[in-house]
């Protein structure tokens, strides 16, 4: 059948009407995506540049509390960038209840019929609680609370020192994945944050040791003898002969008559004293630590394979401290500690000798302001000891069982001081250097300057 070319027009444009209409009634259709409806274009500015952002209507939350949302027309569609950090769901035709979980920066989109409209969503941790607890804790303190992903920024001003401690320590405590910065200010508060601590370790010690002992002995032809206690050494008979080990202190012997003696009367005073004195210096904040001393090895005899390997133990004067500067106050945690070798008390292992340590240390907090000291440990001790030795018998005659009598007294006092000064510190400038140590003359003579050789006296004409 041929349709005249007038109708063919006719029956297109109906077809074309049809479409269209079909395409507009699908467009409407809740559950269909809306192509047609197409963001607004951002808008160039004037004189040209990068076209602006549209800006975006803003709803702030807490962390873990919710709100409702209320739009002026009927929602068809939500949707939310991350459900992680706040999720959404239509309660009513025209009511979004939002739920907040974690901090952070989300876009809600929502559709209904020919509109579309999108939100920033605003998570904030749950630092009103915080807050009000410093606002009732601390009455007319100017304390903020800033907390971001990782840390919890305290800011604003204190009035004392107290409140500025107190205030960290409560927000420590109450975030323990949180790293607090507590930047309040306090009024009189210094500008340096450096501390450098002077450390004064003054030890003294006095010994006395007092002995008293004889011994007698008799060497004759067809027989020797002799009396001793032991505690000092005395003479030995070998084939006849006398052997001394020591002739103690004072000595006698007569050939004649084959009699003799040893006596140890002694008395000794000793007198030790020791000042050491440390400084180190620190950032506000930060663990600092010094050594002044060596190491010595400590051989360690490895398991089964009984194999010796050697292990470097320290010794010496040590210094450990962490300052935190708070306003004109200085709060410091030290340990300083005093070791030294004592041979006295080692042990001999597999041909080694290992001496002992001699150990003062001490660990403690303390608060001084700028130039302050404080003596953070003492120690005064005490040693008497008394050794006596006797003959049974003879030591118990009149008068002369004293011969048969020996005793050793000695007596120790140790006293020991460690005084801490905190300084506030400040770098040098190059006119406030002081002078290094030098040698009275130089070594060697300054670059560019040569010996000159000295020449032999002229030669007289004539002269031989």
């Amino acid at each position: 059948m041929r349709i005249p070319p007038v109708r063919r027009s006719r029956i297109a444009a109906a077809l074309t009407l049809c479409v269209v209409a079909l395409g507009s009634v699908s467009a409407q259709q809740p559950g269909v995506p809306q192509a047609a409806v197409a963001p607004q274009p951002a808008v160039a500015p004037q004189g040209g540049g990068a076209p602006q952002q549209p800006v975006y209507e803003r709803v702030s939350l807490t962390a873990g509390r919710s709100l409702v949302l209320t739009t002026d027309f009927d929602i068809t569609r939500i949707a939310v960038t991350n459900p992680a950090i706040a999720d959404a769901v239509v309660v009513q035709p025209r009511e979004i209840l939002i739920d907040g979980k974690a901090p952070g920066t989300i876009s809600l989109i929502v559709w209904g019929g020919a509109s579309r409209k999108q939100y920033d969503l605003v998570v904030d941790p749950g630092v009103a609680a915080l807050q009000q607890q410093f606002q009732n804790l601390f009455p007319g303190e100017d304390i903020k609370v800033d907390v971001t992903e990782e840390a919890l920024v305290l800011s604003g001003n204190a009035s004392s020192n107290a409140v500025m401690l107190r205030a960290g320590e409560i927000a420590t405590a109450s975030s323990s994945k949180l790293k607090v910065i507590n930047l309040l200010q306090l009024p009189g508060g210094s500008e340096s944050q450096q501390v450098m601590l002077q450390v004064r370790f003054a030890e003294v010690n006095r010994r006395a040791i007092s002995e008293l002992g004889l011994a007698l002995f008799v060497n004759r032809t067809g027989w020797a003898g002799r009396s001793t206690t032991q505690q000092f050494a005395a003479p030995d008979f070998r084939e006849g002969d006398l052997v001394f080990s020591d002739f103690l202190n004072l000595f006698f012997f007569s050939h004649t008559q084959g009699i003799g003696g040893v006596l140890r009367a002694l008395k000794s005073k000793g007198f030790f004293q020791s000042l050491a004195e440390p400084n180190l210096i620190a950032y506000n904040g930060q663990e600092a630590t010094f050594l002044a001393g060596g190491e010595f090895p400590v051989p360690v005899v490895q398991g089964n394979s009984g194999s010796v390997s050697v292990l470097f133990k320290e010794f010496g004067i040590r210094l450990t401290f962490r300052p935190t500067i708070a306003g004109d106050v200085i709060r410091l945690k030290v340990k300083p500690e005093v070791s030294s070798l004592d041979f006295n008390n080692g042990i001999s292992l597999s041909g080694f000798r290992i001496p002992a340590l001699i150990t003062r240390r001490a660990e403690t907090d303390v608060e001084l302001r700028d130039g302050q000291s404080f003596a953070i440990a003492g120690l005064l001790n005490n040693i008497s000891q008394e050794d006596a030795a006797s003959i049974p018998v003879l030591s118990s005659l009149p008068i002369i069982g004293n011969i048969f009598k020996s005793r050793a007294n000695r007596a120790e006092r140790t006293e020991l001081m460690v005084l801490i000064t905190p300084r506030l510190v400040r770098p040098l400038d190059p006119d406030e250097v002081p002078p290094l140590p030098t040698t009275p003359r130089p070594f060697l003579p300054p670059e560019g300057e040569q010996s000159k050789p000295v020449d032999a006296p002229p030669v007289t004409p004539g002269a031989r």
